[in-house]
């Protein structure tokens, strides 16, 4: 473990209402929803600081937690000759503090307590809903060598994406010197900027690129408790940075790779199906760079008499007879004969039901978890023990955008089935 990192506390935040990626976050917050078959949003971000060397990490989290508690519990154990953890902190309401969070800022404020207790010299602020891989150690030495109060990793992007970010405009040095919330077309202008010496990149023409924030800031711990302790700021995107262009020196630190921000279900959507390329974007392959999550004891997924194409299939799954395309098949997924799936991400179940318990179905009249005989599911999310009967259509057919049907949403055209949906034989989405 390298110095920088055993001096650096991170936190995940998590304690967002997750509303822009309902229903997945109805019943569970939004780090603990399942992505890419196996894993958890969660499980990106401290991965990310498990392989920088930092083993000091917290995360904070208001709505829906008792799953993401129960995940990170299960999952996140350092030995006992350590002295990392990975904690979660739910946001509480006390005597000093009588109110739920009102924002990222407001949530580390509440916890304030807490932190003075931890002997770290840097904090590492991260978020909870995005999908990239990054050593933290390059952005702390960044930090340290340019001598910045604040540092804020940033993602150059192009002038039809910057209107949906906070844009950073910088100087030669790389100083931020002006911030603008989602700026419009007509703002743009003044916001671009010069990527200077060790980060100029010949992706852009002549160096030059709108940075947008990537949500993730360095801080010294006694600034950071500092600068909470003396405003009321609720947010550090919208308040606390911004606020502090003028009175710190807050500093760029540009990133290069592949990031996306998975917070709505167009996009969280998109970046899993992109996991069926035969190049994607992400790389969950990595062996230098492994993404960890809850050691499941699941046996190899059977298929038989399937056709398989650009798909990942999880462990622990039963095919039979099935048409699987371009597609993400979770864990104890069960998916029956002559069913296709297409364009869909289907996040299989957390148990498996019992012969007793199918039988049980059957008297009830009931669909057993997972998918039944002769389903068609297209442009799709199905979420965690979701029961879908035989012959049953899901294609979004009558073309809604928007929509909140009985045991169904619609979000962006995606058709989306919550968790513990049932969906009798012969239903038509």
């Amino acid at each position: 473990m390298s110095l920088i990192s055993s001096n650096v506390l991170g936190i995940v935040l998590g304690g967002g209402k997750g509303e822009r990626l309902f229903p997945l976050t109805k019943h569970r917050s939004k780090p603990a929803v399942p992505l890419a078959g196996k894993y958890c949003i969660v499980d990106i971000a401290l991965s990310n600081c498990i392989n920088s060397d930092i083993r000091k990490v917290l995360v904070l989290t208001q709505f829906n937690s008792a799953s993401l508690n129960q995940h990170i519990a299960q999952t996140y154990r350092f030995d006992y000759f350590s002295q990392g953890f990975v904690n979660i902190l739910a946001a509480e309401q006390t005597q000093a503090n009588p109110h739920w969070s009102k924002g990222s800022a407001d949530s580390v404020r509440q916890n304030i307590q807490h932190l003075e207790e931890i002997d770290v010299t840097h904090i590492l602020i991260l978020s909870g809903d995005q999908l990239y891989q990054m050593d933290y150690r390059k952005i702390l030495e960044f930090h340290l060598e340019s001598k910045a109060d604040i540092t804020v990793a940033t993602i150059p992007v192009s002038a039809g994406q910057a209107t949906s970010f906070g844009i950073m405009k910088v100087n030669e040095k790389g100083r931020i010197v002006l911030f603008q919330e989602k700026p419009t077309r007509e703002e743009l202008e003044p916001l671009e900027s010069k990527l200077a010496g060790r980060f100029s990149s010949g992706q852009f023409p002549e160096d030059r690129a709108y940075l947008a924030s990537m949500g993730i800031y360095v801080f010294s711990k006694d600034l950071l408790l500092e600068i909470l302790a003396t405003t009321t700021a609720n947010d550090f995107g919208q308040h606390i940075i911004p606020d502090a262009i003028d009175k710190y020196q807050v500093m760029s630190y540009p990133f290069f790779d592949y990031w996306a921000d998975i917070g709505t279900i167009r996009s969280f959507y998109a970046a899993n199906l992109d996991l069926t390329a035969t190049l994607p974007k992400f790389n969950f392959y990595r062996e230098s760079h492994p993404i960890y999550t809850r050691a499941c004891s699941l046996a190899g997924s059977k298929m038989d008499d399937c056709h398989l194409h650009q798909s990942v299939i999880s462990e622990g799954s039963f095919l039979r007879g099935s048409h699987v395309r371009n597609s993400i098949i979770g864990i104890r997924s069960r998916i029956g004969y002559e069913t296709t799936i297409t364009h869909s991400y289907v996040m299989g179940a957390d148990f498996y039901e019992t012969p007793e318990q199918v039988e049980e179905n059957a008297r009830l009249d009931i669909p057993s978890i997972g998918i039944g005989d002769h389903a068609t599911i297209a442009k799709a999310i199905i979420d965690r023990n979701a029961r879908i009967g035989n012959h049953v259509r899901i294609s979004n057919s009558t073309n809604l955008t928007n929509f909140d049907g009985e045991n169904f949403y619609v979000r962006d055209t995606i058709v989306v089935i919550p968790q513990d949906a049932i969906l009798r034989d012969g239903t038509i989405i």
